[in-house]
């Protein structure tokens, strides 16, 4: 019989997060996907009180290209989604999908106890997180 993986978001989450504030461009939000190579940024909070954003491809392209908008002219906050999921290190990866699938996301901040960010997770990294090794 074989032993059951306990496998926490903390386990699977990519550990880099990229941020951008809700007062830049959409251009520049374009321009840091690219340098990185992704498809989100975390959109950082005003302080303690406030949550996090979320800036995705699709937003840019629903919301600006497809409305033939400027990147130039159009601010993140104004695009993205707010308030954006955010999942403890310590959930299990199990519980992360159930969530994620309930609101249909493909992806969530996680945080630490204090809520300070620590990564971003995908369903796709929680999903193949179970394939057995």
């Amino acid at each position: 019989m074989s032993e059951k993986r306990t496998i926490r978001v903390g386990d699977v989450m990519g550990s880099k997060l990229y941020t951008i504030d809700r007062l830049a461009t959409v251009a520049e939000a374009m321009a840091l996907m690219k340098q990185y190579e992704v498809s989100s940024l975390a959109v950082d909070r005003r302080d303690d009180d406030d949550e996090f954003g979320l800036l995705v491809v699709a937003d840019i392209a629903r919301e600006v290209i497809a409305q033939n908008r400027a990147p130039e002219r159009v601010n993140v906050y104004e695009i993205m989604s707010k308030p954006v999921l955010t999942l403890p290190s310590a959930m299990l990866a199990r519980y992360a999908v159930r969530l994620l699938v309930r609101f249909e996301l493909s992806r969530a901040v996680v945080v630490d106890y204090e809520r300070q960010p620590l990564g971003m997770v995908t369903l796709r990294d929680l999903v193949l997180s179970h394939v057995a090794e």
